[in-house]
């Protein structure tokens, strides 16, 4: 079980069912990270850490903006060189959507890995 993938896959079938907001468990960090980045870019509303004594739930509110947001399974490592390839396999088009990468210098997405010039591995592609 991927915390990450079970996160993304809720947000998806949520979309799909045109909810206004969806509760993710477990939250992992990792997770929450990605979405807050997802959030950066405007894809998705406010994110809530709900403690439930357990795992904790995350509440996310949903715009309806998201075409498809899926985990990159297995997690390829890339490089900065290599950026290119992975745009054309998970993006549809060239300045539409963002790849996540975590890197040594934190979670971030593909255009700000390019400007610190910084590779890693991928998790997840939004658009």
């Amino acid at each position: 079980m991927d915390p990450l993938v079970n996160a993304l896959n809720t947000i998806m079938s949520h979309e799909g069912r045109r909810k206004n907001e969806c509760i993710i468990t477990p939250a992992s960090g990792l997770a929450g990270t990605v979405l807050r980045l997802i959030q950066g870019k405007g894809y998705v509303g406010e994110i809530e850490f709900i403690d439930d004594g357990r795992q904790g739930k995350l509440r996310v509110q949903l715009f309806g903006r998201i075409n498809e947001c899926r985990a990159v399974t297995p997690r390829f490592k890339t490089k900065i060189s290599e950026m290119e390839k992975w745009e054309k396999r998970y993006l549809p088009s060239r300045n539409l959507g963002v790849l996540i990468l975590s890197t040594p210098k934190g979670v971030m997405d593909h255009t700000q890995a390019k400007e610190e010039n910084v590779g890693g591995v991928l998790l997840a592609y939004v658009y």
